[in-house]
């Protein structure tokens, strides 16, 4: 369906689809960054954040942008009254001018809590499931304090973009679902752990720690203030860095043990268990006879030593987020 917009925005659009095709894979930063910029060519933007839904009632914002600079990534549990619980009950987008606010302002405040926000568009995110269904699974959302400055012609380019950054956040998941078909190898892994998130922060500060130094290392270009400020980053990274690996000694080492005690195929069973598949479905997605399954199953209880699937799949989580 042709999307309903002016001549000008169009152009706008267009050129951030070829754009949004050349940004780095996995750079999300960089995405993020991207869609806010081409989201301020088309009206006013005083607050801007990407969030996602995780779990019953959680949202994680990994993106925010609040007049003219970056917020921290935050995480929230949403309520009922709020636009989180709006977007999933109504799986549209939400305008400010639908109840003035009211809906917005029961959630939880984003941006400059002591200000208010006069306009806003709240768009959904969706994703197409295995059974056809789209599931919900991130926002877009862009706050004025201005009013009535978000007009049919902003929204729909609005809902374009969300649309356009849904699609390249779907199409990585799948990359990364075709990857996880192939065997892992005996020195390998497809699952992200906490192993992987503390390596990749180590590696992060790690680049910060070294352009402090290296600042602190020119000669007269720093000056007094300044260097004991620089000084003070390069203590806390490191202090960090430190913590990062001691708190990955305090980590329960029972549901990885009981993890890597399956067999590859044993494995794929558990791994499949964490998403509710019962017997039938199991076998379908793993393309094997419904009694395999149940000796695949009988195994797995027996080595993790529980009485059911529940809380193997509760145990795998465990290990999933170690």
């Amino acid at each position: 369906m042709v999307v309903r917009v002016d001549a000008g925005t169009a152009l706008v659009l267009r050129e951030a689809y070829y754009k949004l095709q050349a940004l780095p894979r996995g750079n999300h930063y960089a995405l993020y960054d991207y869609v806010r910029g081409v989201t301020a060519k088309v009206a006013p933007v005083d607050t801007f954040f990407v969030g996602f839904l995780q779990g019953a009632d959680r949202v994680r914002y990994p993106y925010g942008y609040e007049d003219g600079k970056y917020d921290d990534p935050s995480s929230h549990t949403f309520g009922p009254s709020g636009p989180t619980a709006w977007l999933l009950n109504k799986r549209q987008t939400y305008r400010f001018g639908y109840d003035n606010g009211a809906t917005l302002n029961a959630g939880i405040p984003c941006g400059d809590v002591s200000r208010r926000s006069e306009d806003a568009v709240i768009v959904p995110m969706f994703r197409r499931t295995k059974d056809g269904r789209d599931q919900l699974f991130g926002m877009m959302a862009t706050y004025s304090y201005q009013s009535e400055v978000y007009d049919d012609n902003a929204v729909r380019a609005f809902e374009w973009l969300a649309g356009a950054l849904a699609k390249v956040l779907t199409r990585e998941v799948e990359d990364q679902e075709a990857l996880r078909l192939l065997p892992a190898g005996d020195d390998a892994s497809n699952l992200l752990t906490s192993d992987h998130v503390m390596e990749y922060l180590s590696n992060r500060i790690a680049v910060l720690r070294g352009l402090a130094d290296r600042a602190l290392d020119e000669p007269g270009a720093v000056d007094e203030p300044l260097h004991g400020y620089l000084k003070g980053i390069v203590r806390t990274a490191e202090q960090t860095q430190s913590e990062l690996i001691e708190m990955m000694l305090e980590v329960d080492e029972g549901p990885e043990r009981r993890f890597l005690s399956l067999t590859d195929a044993q494995q794929r069973v558990a791994l499949l268990l964490v998403q509710g598949l019962d017997n039938e479905a199991l076998a379908t997605e793993l393309g094997v006879r419904l009694p395999t399954v149940k000796t695949h199953l009988g195994v797995i209880l027996r080595k993790y030593g529980m009485e059911s699937r529940i809380q193997v799949a509760q145990d795998v989580r465990r290990y999933l987020s170690r």
